[in-house]
């Protein structure tokens, strides 16, 4: 007979409830500090319904009118050095935040709404109408708000999508020497979403100092916990990774805060990360001021069990009971604050002309400017002054022939000895003597610490590098194994790296460096071959290098690690094993940005391309001898970075094109590349512009299949001849 032991989980899951001796001892001010930030909340997300009802919000209000107790309870201990972020329903969080940052903190009565807290409320209030004068400028809105100075690093609108940034924020703090701890929030509908599972798993095994503060309120828009879940106490989720964690009652807000104090007393220690799920509930439908039952999901029993549990009531019945204030002062603060908001509301509306009595709209003066619209979407990449920038032909320092991986090896290592800021994550990369291919080799002897092993997670240490970024004590170098495992983690990447600059108001950099190969041509199948750089170019926030040749490889990488913005560098697999020109010694030079290479000059055709692929145009060049042709390496591949000197000046001479690349041609770069060019140099062209490309298919596990899936000199050599035969 087999024996069975039941198992323990080796992290506590612990159930938190107060009782009246807590209440009766609790500090005086943390009672009179958490009734005031909740009266505010309150009275500021009834204005936004308010507002929103009256048409003068664009897009959505999610309202947190019944959270404000797991957000004030949370909050109320954090510092300004303290990180906090969220989801799309982030109001009263984003406001808790900035609230302890700038409040006056006098003791022995509710606080003040002064000038500073003021401001905050005005801002809020002018983001989430998507004003100038907004935190954001006006283009993040109700979903995405960020005060850096505050500690709120961000709210998100895709559910889940700021938990695994906010493990990078935690990275720094912790690497940083701070015993600083983040909190990210997110609510029942995140929890069983990969990204934050994936991110539960490498902060534990990293020991990140990360709250996953999981707000329960019930409902995912219309859908109940119980019908999302087979465990419905969300917080069972912590002890599975090792995690502790803490489930409380979201309404009472001592019990948050008491849950929190533990929890802070664990990260602070270097213990590493915690849960704290908070049961709470949204008086309110997803989005707007109508209630759930009104949508049928809900039924006003159940709202109204919920609504006799108020947060701010039992706290105020709390202070009332222990003499800490006044029913009068208590209703004072309400008229207050209620009376300033519509104070700023007057200032940022108007009567609409010829209106009906009463109706108003936005006042033009405080709207952004329409220039402003694209302005931020990058840096202005001043922080690449001074650089020194080299190229072979005049390069001051020794060359050789040199592996492309050896100098692959060479300069990360060379970045990771002169900048303690620069940090490898990715996986495998620290072992197997430098990863899959060599790469990290001379990294991992050089800084060991800084070469960091990844569970196979790509959402997580992608966000994670993300976060890493936007803080900006940390520059990550994160390395995908293939390109296609990008689509893996496309929400990090695609939605939230790429666009964090210019969501967030166009001030924020984002140093974020991802390498990737491409394999086609490897036998790894549809799965692992594909070239990306026909989509990554979609996303306006990224640059995109492609080097052909060890040289620009060091100049590339150099550069997109000064740069602020974030870089995506494409790596062929094919020039890994291959030799060139490159420096024996120095590699601390930079390549331009937008700077593309002229490998031959000719008047008949100018050839574009990039990556291993320049040297199969070489090859086919040299093969159709009657063809003189500029042959340009783009070396930038994205809209900003694009040489448009170089491509027109050969244009304007050769008066014809040839775009090649190896991919397929469902995800082009060249197709891309096609329409700009005849958009731009139509009154140049002599013929329609001619493109060698891969085929329809993805490259698959056939060596014949795939070499038919893929080009390289053969069908350069091709095109090539028929073009010298018209």
């Amino acid at each position: 007979m087999p024996t069975r032991e039941n198992l323990a989980a080796a992290a506590p899951w612990v159930e938190l409830a107060t009782s009246a001796e807590d209440w009766d001892g609790a500090d005086p001010d943390l009672l009179l500090r958490m009734l005031g930030q909740a009266l505010w909340i309150r009275a500021f997300e009834e204005y936004v319904l308010e507002l929103a009802g009256q048409g003068l919000v664009h897009g959505p209000a999610h309202s947190s009118v019944g959270q404000e107790g797991g957000a004030v309870g949370s909050v109320v201990s954090l510092r300004s050095d303290d990180y906090v972020n969220g989801s799309h329903r982030g109001h009263h969080q984003f406001l808790a935040k900035a609230f302890g940052h700038v409040m006056s903190r006098k003791s022995g009565v509710l606080p003040e709404l002064d000038d500073e807290v003021r401001t905050v409320l005005r801002r809020t209030l002018a983001e989430i109408c998507g004003l100038a004068e907004g935190f954001c400028r006006g283009r993040g809105g109700s979903m995405h708000l960020r005060w850096r100075e505050a500690g709120a690093m961000g709210t998100n609108a895709i559910v889940g999508g700021g938990v695994p940034q906010a493990a990078g924020f935690a990275f720094n703090q912790h690497r940083a020497g701070t015993d600083a701890v983040t909190v990210t929030y997110f609510g029942d509908g995140a929890v069983n979403i990969g990204s934050v599972l994936e991110t539960f798993n490498l902060a534990a095994a990293w020991r990140l100092p990360v709250c996953f503060f999981i707000e329960n309120n019930q409902y995912a828009v219309s859908t109940s916990v119980a019908e999302a879940t087979a465990e419905a106490r969300l917080s069972g989720r912590g002890p599975g990774f090792g995690i502790p964690s803490w489930r409380v009652d979201g309404m009472d807000p001592l019990a948050v805060h008491l849950a929190m104090t533990d929890a802070l007393a664990h990260m602070r220690a270097g213990n590493g990360p915690t849960i704290v799920e908070a049961d709470v509930y949204r008086y309110f439908h997803q989005n707007g001021a109508y209630p759930g039952s009104a949508f049928g999901y809900r039924d006003k029993a159940e709202e109204q069990a919920w609504r006799d549990r108020d947060p701010i009531e039992l706290l105020e019945s709390h202070v009332l009971r222990r003499g800490l204030s006044t029913p009068e002062e208590v209703a004072a603060a309400r008229e207050d604050v209620t009376a300033a908001l519509h104070e700023i509301g007057d200032a940022l509306l108007e009567a609409v002309p010829d209106g009906k009595p009463g109706q108003r709209r936005i006042k033009a003066s405080a709207w952004p400017d329409p220039g402003f619209v694209d302005v931020g979407v990058r840096g202005d990449l001043s922080e690449l002054a001074g650089s020194r920038y080299e190229e072979a032909g005049t390069f001051s320092g020794e060359l050789g022939q040199r592996r492309f991986i050896d100098v692959v090896s060479d300069v990360i290592a060379r970045r990771l000895e002169t900048d303690e800021r620069v940090v490898v994550l990715g996986e495998d990369v620290h072992r197997l003597k430098g990863g899959t291919n060599g790469a990290t080799r001379r990294a991992i002897e050089v800084a060991p610490e800084r070469v960091l092993g990844t569970p196979i997670s790509e959402n997580a240490f992608t966000g994670l590098g993300g976060g890493m970024a936007l803080d900006g004590r940390f520059r990550p170098i994160v390395e995908y194994m293939y390109a296609d495992f990008m689509w893996v983690a496309a929400d990090q990447l695609f939605n939230q790296v790429a666009k964090a600059r210019h969501m967030f108001g166009g001030e924020s950099p984002v140093p974020f460096v991802l390498r990737t190969k491409l394999a086609a041509g490897t036998g790894y199948g549809s799965q692992h071959t594909n070239d990306p750089a026909g989509v990554l170019v979609t996303a306006p926030g990224l640059r995109v290098i492609a080097p052909s040749n060890p040289f620009d490889y060091v100049g590339l990488l150099n550069t997109a690690l000064a740069c602020e913005d974030p870089v995506v560098l494409l790596e062929h697999v094919d020039l890994y094993t291959s030799a060139g020109t490159a420096p024996v010694s120095d590699v601390d030079y930079r390549l331009p940005v937008g700077k593309a290479a002229l490998r031959r000059e000719g008047d008949d055709l100018t050839v574009i391309s990039y990556l291993s692929m320049v040297g199969h145009c070489l090859e086919a060049l040299d093969q159709v001898p009657q063809l003189r042709a500029d042959l340009i390496d783009l070396r930038w591949l994205d809209r900003a970075s694009l040489d448009w000197d170089t491509i027109e000046r050969s244009v304007r001479k050769t008066n014809r094109v040839l775009i090649v690349e190896q991919g397929a041609r469902g995800m082009s770069y060249g197709g891309w590349l096609a329409d700009e060019i005849q958009r731009r140099l139509f009154d140049w062209l002599d013929a329609p512009i001619e493109r060698v490309t891969g085929g329809e298919a993805s490259p698959s596990i056939s060596k014949v299949l795939e070499r038919a899936a893929i080009a390289r000199t053969e069908e350069v050599v091709t095109t090539l001849r028929d073009i010298a035969a018209h």
